[in-house]
């Protein structure tokens, strides 16, 4: 049976689950797909369907850290993401969950882990 601990899945001995290594693959599979691909200047060649489901996983998981450990938690290094990217992402996420500035607000100074 596999046991969850603050540095993620592991097996029995203590060891990344081969779950988890393959997963690791995967992502890093992705992430240097979508790096090639926004190299070459063709985004649309990884599917909206599969950047669906990368943010939406993502976003749970974030979402979830954050209200288990009660403070924010970087969601990505420093320096890695503009200015732009950020906020073009964040009104897409504000418009996807049919949010308005209003409800941002509340929210923007609301304490990590009250609901």
């Amino acid at each position: 049976m596999a046991r969850t601990s603050q540095r993620g899945v592991t097996g029995r001995a203590g060891k990344p689950s081969r779950k988890l290594k393959r997963g690791g693959a995967q992502l890093a599979d992705f992430c240097a797909l979508t790096r090639a691909a926004l190299k070459r200047g063709e985004p649309d060649a990884i599917p909206d369907k599969v950047l669906q489901q990368v943010l939406t996983a993502a976003v749970k998981l974030y979402a979830a850290k954050v209200e288990r450990r009660g403070h924010d938690v970087a969601p990505f290094a420093e320096g890695t993401v503009t200015a732009t990217e950020t906020v073009v992402t964040a009104c897409g996420l504000i418009r996807a969950a049919d949010l308005n500035m209003f409800d941002v607000a509340i929210w923007f100074h609301r304490p990590p882990g009250i609901e």
